[in-house]
């Protein structure tokens, strides 16, 4: 299986840069494993997106669609529970 491209929006990253310094590291590690595996153990697909998924880190999410076509994930938000899915 080919390794796969993490990709970030700007917004993800300053989402990434504002978590609590004791999740960053688990976040980090949790992104890295997408690029091997991106689909782990306890993803969730997002009901109404065609290539949106979750993984839980703790408290917090991370969510990113998978280009299958072009072997990238793109990381779309990392926030807390309670504000990920918020408009």
């Amino acid at each position: 299986m080919a390794s796969y491209q993490i990709e970030f929006k700007s917004s993800a990253l300053k989402e990434l840069e504002r978590l609590p310094r004791q999740i960053v590291p688990r976040a980090i590690a949790a992104i890295r494993g997408l690029a091997e595996n991106p689909y782990p153990q306890g993803v969730k697909k997002l009901a109404g997106f065609e290539r949106t998924y979750r993984v839980r880190v703790g408290e917090y999410r991370i969510l990113y669609e998978i280009h299958d076509n072009r072997l990238i994930i793109e990381i779309i938000r990392v926030k807390h529970r309670k504000d990920v899915y918020k408009r």
